[in-house]
């Protein structure tokens, strides 16, 4: 069914101020990928399949439903702690009503390719945010792989209904984007076809998906493609085994109290089990480059992913050069890191980000119009943004959220270390990736009513 949008008497308008400092330790909520994927893969073993520290957010609370809605058992056994008991790949259950994924455009992306290699219908929607987003370049590839796009709006726009394939066709998929989502829904159709299903990017994008199948037990392989590229095949119809699975901490979350730490004077925090798969790590490594003082004080292996406890201390920043490669590693965090070059010394140039116009909103825009709302000097040229920074901010501004959860974390960032506050005007959605976000950042210090 689908979710209006919140009326504007629902609204949950947030103010950040001036703040003496972020100290003491602090885990941020699962890693919003790591989770949607152990759902829909967890549904295509058999058997049980444990979760611990899952992200309790709203986004992948409605990839939970749908998982049920196609026949899965999902039980929640504590905070974080799930189960879902799967019923293996090719034995999907038709769902009996649409499936609403809310503001979750990972999980509807990733459910389509699960979807297409089954032969059921099934109705996809959310809400209106979601309703926006475009589907085509996830339900093209699908297309080719024997699935049918019964019904849609204008432009493969959600709600879409489709048609799975009784018997999918294994193909090679050069990606015309660089895409973590488009790659692994076609891997996740490709589960359900014989043969060898190929998949080319050009530029590597985060690999969730193949390490967790892997981890998983399918035959699934990455070699380099071109100079910054992948090529990953995968051998249809494996018999997955279920895991174990702990989630780490989400970088993208973490990214919200990391860069607060740098910029707020005063500050030295550890954030625990953070997620350092090097196609996510991209803010840790541009904000390092910038003069930020992180330390990494351990590092584990856990489900094939890389997990490390940071330091944070406030740092003195510079701008820098952040080239277009980067872009896949960070894409969820430049709004932050546009926050932090706003209090850097210099300009910060970040370069090729058409992806963030169709995001949640379109960020870009919304980035631009927060920065220019509390007096930081910016432009935006082509797909670059270019922030001057000034090693302060005057702060004072309202931030239009446009229902993006990104966009409201980051701006309450820049009001605790700006001359004065800084309101957002609805931070409501937050939730989606990060619940309990103002309460764990004032518990370390920061002024957020």
């Amino acid at each position: 069914m689908h979710s209006a949008a919140r009326p504007a008497d629902q609204a949950m308008p947030l103010v950040a101020r001036k703040s003496s400092g972020i100290r003491g330790r602090a885990r941020v909520p699962g890693d919003k990928s790591v989770s949607h994927r152990s759902m829909l893969i967890g549904l295509l073993t058999v058997g049980r399949t444990e979760i611990e520290g899952l992200l309790e957010g709203e986004d992948v609370i409605a990839t939970s439903h749908a998982c049920a809605a196609l026949g899965g058992t999902i039980q929640r056994q504590a905070p974080g702690n799930w189960i879902v008991y799967g019923v293996g790949i090719s034995s999907l259950l038709e769902p009996l009503r649409p499936l609403d994924f809310g503001n979750a455009g990972t999980g509807a992306r990733l459910a389509m390719g699960v979807i297409a290699g089954h032969p059921i219908i099934a109705t996809f929607d959310g809400d209106e945010s979601l309703r926006r987003r475009p589907m085509r370049r996830v339900l093209d590839p699908l297309a080719r792989m024997g699935a049918v796009i019964v019904d849609e709006k204008e432009g493969g726009r959600l709600p879409v209904r489709m048609k799975g394939a009784r018997d999918p066709i294994p193909i090679v998929f050069e990606s015309p984007v660089p895409s973590a989502q488009v790659k692994s829904a076609v891997l996740l159709c490709g589960l359900s076809a014989p043969g060898e299903t190929t998949v080319i990017e050009k530029e590597a994008t985060r690999d969730h998906t193949e390490r967790m199948l892997a981890y998983f037990g399918a035959d699934i392989k990455t070699e380099p493609y071109g100079v910054h590229g992948r090529k990953i095949r995968l051998k249809g119809r494996p018999e997955l085994q279920p895991k174990k699975i702990l989630v780490p901490a989400d970088p993208s979350s973490a990214a919200f109290p990391l860069v607060a730490a740098l910029i707020v004077p005063g500050s030295d925090l550890i954030l625990e089990s953070v997620l350092a798969n090097p196609l996510r790590y991209g803010l840790v490594d541009t904000l390092r480059k910038m003069g930020g003082n992180i330390e990494e004080i351990s590092r584990i292996d856990s489900a094939g992913e890389p997990v490390v406890d940071l330091r944070i201390r406030h740092s003195q920043l510079k701008g820098i050069d952040v080239p277009p490669e980067r872009a896949p590693s960070m894409i969820d965090e430049y709004p932050v890191l546009a926050v932090a070059a706003s209090f850097a010394e210099g300009e910060t140039r970040m370069r090729g980000l058409k992806e963030l116009r169709v995001k949640e909103s379109d960020r870009l825009a919304a980035v631009a119009a927060g920065l220019k709302a509390n007096g930081v000097e910016h432009e935006i040229d082509g797909d670059d943004l270019i922030v001057r920074g000034r090693g302060r901010v005057r702060g004072g501004g309202t931030v239009v959220t446009h229902m993006d959860h990104r966009i409201a974390m980051s701006f309450l960032i820049m009001g605790l270390a700006s001359e004065k506050e800084v309101a957002v005007d609805d931070a409501s959605f937050v939730a989606t990736s990060f619940p309990g976000f103002a309460e764990l950042m004032r518990g370390l210090g920061a002024e957020i009513r």
